[in-house]
């Protein structure tokens, strides 16, 4: 090898050495910006009383853990997101979506009903599918998660430690969302409340059936009693094994789900590009009625292949 060839090789080990290492660096400081919200909280607030009060108003409670939200459903979207709630912010963000998707509504179509669809779809529509998709990915981390916390609860009570302190273990030392929620019941509990109460609240929050399954063992305890000890060791044996049985229902179904978001997604996809492309594709039949109630019929029709297909590919453990 020349001279040449090998100071270019050296340069390209140089530029892609130096590379790795600023990615390495910005992994570090997201990963330790998102540890666990809860203790940047705890830093901020002194008093456990402040402290309980703030992490309930961030997910959208009361300072009684009621919903300070008007309807059911959207109160356990914006909790279960684990998103921090700001209302102005959230409004402000929402009039913007809004005012985004009249504009490009009116752009495509031409029309002023087209920005009035924009500006209804783009205020409903796609915050609802936000917060689904975040309460989504929230709930497949936590189920990861949640047979380490447990395995951390049962390690620190066979140390001899007491139940507080075991739940608060794992809001110290966990990520979020694990931490975080743990982390509020250890609160909760400093906070008055029992061991029942404050994971019957965490389930609440979460909504998920594993989450569920630890609340329904520690009620269990609670109230027969019992070694908690082996019920949480089967507890985690549990959601390791649902957790591997999702996983293999996902890799089974891929082929299917696949298949399912391209059929979903071509017909809107062609009916985009021939509006974009050409306009005047349809003529002057677009305005007849008849062809009206058949583009409704075809819709509708499409609506119910679609439920069918998301019923067929989605699999519950």
């Amino acid at each position: 090898m020349d001279a040449s060839a090998a100071f270019f090789v050296l340069v390209f080990a140089a530029i892609f050495t130096l590379a790795q290492g600023l990615w390495g660096l910005m992994r570090v400081g997201v990963a330790k910006r998102k540890v666990n919200h809860r203790l940047k909280v705890v830093d901020r607030l002194a008093s456990l009383a402040d402290m309980v009060v703030e992490l309930r108003k961030e997910r959208g409670l009361a300072a009684d853990g009621s919903s300070r939200l008007k309807w059911p459903w959207l109160a356990q979207l914006v909790v279960r997101s684990g998103l921090v709630y700001h209302p102005r912010r959230w409004t402000l963000t929402v009039a913007g979506m809004a005012l985004g998707a009249a504009v490009l509504g009116f752009a495509v179509t031409r029309n002023p009903w087209g920005a009035v669809a924009g500006a209804v779809l783009g205020s409903t529509a796609v915050p609802i599918l936000f917060l689904k998709f975040v309460g989504g990915q929230r709930e497949a981390k936590l189920v990861t998660q949640l047979p380490n916390a447990l395995e951390v609860v049962v390690r620190s009570l066979e140390a001899g430690h007491p139940v507080p302190t075991a739940i608060a273990l794992v809001g110290r030392e966990m990520a979020d969302p694990i931490g975080s929620e743990f982390g509020m019941a250890a609160d909760e509990i400093a906070f008055g409340s029992t061991l029942e109460q404050a994971i019957g609240r965490m389930a609440d929050r979460c909504k998920q059936v594993d989450v569920d399954l630890f609340a329904a063992t520690v009620r269990l305890q609670e109230r027969s009693g019992g070694n908690l000890v082996g019920l949480l060791k089967m507890n985690a044996r549990t959601v390791r094994e649902r957790t591997k049985m999702r996983l293999k229902i996902k890799a089974a179904s891929s082929e299917a789900r696949v298949s399912a978001m391209i059929l979903t997604a071509a017909p809107f996809a062609v009916g985009l590009m021939l509006q974009v492309l050409k306009p005047d594709f349809y003529g002057e039949v677009i305005h007849e009625r008849t062809i009206h109630v058949g583009l409704a019929g075809l819709g509708v029709w499409m609506v119910l292949g679609i439920l069918v297909m998301q019923r067929m590919v989605n699999f519950k453990i």
